[in-house]
């Protein structure tokens, strides 16, 4: 991708996340201290950079904002709830997300995408990405490294793991687009890392139900 299309990115990211909190929120029915959402939000979007700054700047205001969001969420109603919040993040990025019209391939090229901004490195399967089943493996998660980066740097990190929130999006994201998420988390020389699959859903009455 074009430093363009990262920043791009980072930018989208960021609105998934941040109006699918809104959206959150909003479906909860119950009393929500305005005060302390607005000043989440002033936070989140504090010294924004400019339209032409590089993508390193944007990517600095994502992982804050998704550090934010996940406190947050997590001091009010506890972890449980970020699987919620994919789900609801989801719905925003069905909406937002193009669809290019290469069927599974779409989603999960969506999640190489994101592997590209951090720097990780992925494969995809030897079969070629197809309409009806694409698969891509991450054999190194560099979200770990950035993470465990900022951690040094001071920035205060809700989830032990990121797998915890990052595998609830990505199948919601790949649900939110038709088709049916798999995954599995794997660890080793290269270190963490993991692989996804998005298929067609099977015919109704068909055995199984394709969820890792």
């Amino acid at each position: 991708m074009s430093d363009t299309e990262r920043s791009a990115l980072w930018r989208q990211r960021l609105h998934e996340a941040e109006a699918g909190l809104t959206r959150y929120l909003v479906s909860q029915g119950d009393e929500v201290s305005l005060t302390a959402w607005f000043a989440l939000q002033a936070e989140i979007f504090a010294d924004l950079p400019g339209p032409d700054a590089p993508p390193y700047a944007w990517q600095r205001i994502f992982f804050r904002g998704q550090a934010l969001m996940e406190r947050f969420l997590v001091d009010r109603y506890g972890e449980q709830v970020l699987a919620d919040w994919a789900r609801a993040n989801a719905d925003v990025h069905r909406e937002v997300e193009p669809d290019h019209g290469r069927g599974a391939a779409d989603p999960i090229h969506r999640i190489a995408r994101q592997a590209e901004l951090y720097g990780s490195d992925y494969e995809f399967d030897d079969a070629p990405p197809a309409a009806d089943r694409a698969a891509l493996t991450i054999t190194h998660c560099a979200i770990w490294d950035y993470r465990e980066q900022a951690r040094r740097n001071g920035v205060r990190l809700t989830l032990t793991s990121p797998c915890t929130y990052c595998t609830e999006a990505l199948s919601a994201n790949i649900r939110a687009k038709g088709y049916v998420p798999a995954h599995r988390l794997r660890s080793g020389p290269t270190g963490h890392g993991c692989r996804w699959e998005a298929s067609a859903p099977r015919p109704a009455g068909a055995d199984g139900n394709g969820e890792a």
